[in-house]
């Protein structure tokens, strides 16, 4: 079950957070931004397929960490997912194309979102995932700022 408390939410199971990422998606609007915070193994993919299946998005998803830029484009709305883990620089970003994504008819999620903060609109949702051991293995902490799920 998940439970809420002023945009925090609590899983128990990596099968909870996907459902967290699934409510995402299926209330995500087009030229949303989100920025997705949290170590290696925390559950950002598993958070992104759920977003995924909220948009109605079929195809596998798995994190770009070699390729920056995964796009999806069957879905309710397009979504590029960005994984900007290994990015030297922004103006990598620039040769990518990152505005034509960031102000298009889409949503982005962005993974490392801290290392491009220059770039980033104003209004970017911020979702950031912990563990909590003591909690148990699979407790997942997830704070959600800048959106209210209904």
């Amino acid at each position: 079950m998940i439970y809420e408390t002023n945009r925090i939410y609590e899983t128990n199971s990596a099968q909870e957070t996907f459902e967290l990422g699934r409510r995402i998606g299926q209330q995500a609007k087009k030229g949303q931004i989100y920025t997705l915070e949290g170590d290696l193994g925390v559950g950002k993919t598993v958070l992104t397929q759920g977003v995924a299946a909220g948009l109605k998005i079929t195809e596998p998803i798995s994190s770009p960490t070699f390729t920056i830029l995964q796009e999806y484009q069957e879905g309710r709305l397009p979504f590029y997912h960005f994984d900007v883990y290994r990015i030297g620089d922004v103006e990598e970003m620039e040769e990518i194309g990152y505005d034509d994504y960031f102000f298009g008819d889409g949503i982005c999620l962005i993974e490392w979102a801290n290392l491009i903060q220059e770039i980033l609109p104003e209004n970017v949702i911020s979702i950031v995932i912990e563990k909590n051991l003591e909690k148990g293995f699979d407790y997942r902490r997830i704070t959600l700022e800048g959106v209210n799920l209904e």
